[in-house]
């Protein structure tokens, strides 16, 4: 299979197409740098010079592939509610391409958009909270649009995504720990976080594409849960900093835009994922993995 990924030199994206290809399949990879392309072009990839912005480069990559895996986002948390709305317009426009085909879309959601249930785990057949909720909804609300214009797209669900360098929220978490000096949580901390290993993410992606289930829905998740307190407390002894816990009155002074985050309990299952797909993460822990955080020693 021919796969056109955006997002291509990213975090999770650059580890996607590594396996793909190591799976025997063909990868066209989505990317504004040059420098970047050097290096997509030497994991084996072609290269597609494009962007989110640049939608006719979105549609050339998707009418060039036998499936499309989307991955690319704008994390500038700054403006979420305006990159999730960007997102809906990318997905549209890949869609406008596959409409009428079998080809596969695998857009990206978040695992919390399924967290409806409280006090549970987000499960892949929940309802889900709309856009005007969790901003990040609105990708799935497009996804559910191309699909009924004939579209086969499915979803993956992401939650913490982790080695020793990067870590979803907590990669700006630490930087703001590092601020500000001391390394905090909301109340008893004990609301949880999912968490899966990056590697193991790439290759739920590769193994969903490779299904192409009509609209079917996966969660990334190795750990339902991780607690923000074990979290924080792990940090503290990579940064040597203290640990606080802080009132839900202090939340938005301290976290700013991840006060959104900070202290909700968003545990997620990955079952029927599993069951689905035999999909088996292999990868360390989270706290594993923050407890190896790269550049903290002294």
């Amino acid at each position: 299979m021919r796969v056109f990924v955006t997002g291509a030199t990213g975090f999770i994206g650059s580890a996607v197409v590594k396996d793909l290809i190591l799976a025997g399949h063909q990868v066209l990879g989505l990317t504004r740098s040059h420098e970047k392309a050097a290096a997509l072009a030497a994991a084996g990839a072609e290269v597609l010079h494009g962007s989110l912005e640049d939608l006719d480069s979105l549609k050339e990559g998707a009418a060039r592939a036998d499936g499309v895996i989307h991955l690319a986002f704008n994390h500038d948390f700054s403006r979420f509610v305006a990159n999730c709305e960007d997102d809906r317009r990318v997905i549209k426009a890949i869609g406008s391409v596959l409409a009428g085909s079998d080809r596969p879309l695998i857009i990206t959601s978040g695992t919390p958009i399924a967290n409806t249930v409280p006090g549970q785990p987000a499960k892949e057949g929940n309802a889900t909270v709309g856009s005007d909720v969790h901003p990040r909804a609105a990708s799935e609300e497009e996804a559910a649009s191309v699909a009924a214009s004939g579209v086969n797209v499915s979803v993956v669900r992401l939650p913490q995504v982790h080695d020793p360098v990067k870590q979803g929220l907590i990669t700006p978490l630490i930087e703001m720990y590092r601020e500000k000096g001391v390394c905090a949580y909301v109340g008893d901390g004990l609301n949880r976080w999912p968490a899966a290993y990056v590697l193991d993410v790439a290759r739920l992606y590769r193994l969903a594409i490779e299904k192409a289930e009509p609209n079917a829905k996966y969660h990334a998740v190795e750990e339902e849960g991780v607690p923000v307190r074990d979290i924080a407390q792990a940090i503290a002894g990579r940064l040597k900093l203290p640990v606080k816990s802080i009132g839900p009155e202090e939340t938005q002074a301290y976290f700013g835009w991840l006060a959104m985050f900070a202290g909700h309990d968003m545990p997620a299952s990955s079952e029927q994922t599993r069951r689905k797909l035999g999909w088996e993460p292999v990868g360390p822990s989270l706290i594993a993995d923050l407890n190896q955080l790269r550049g903290f020693d002294s």
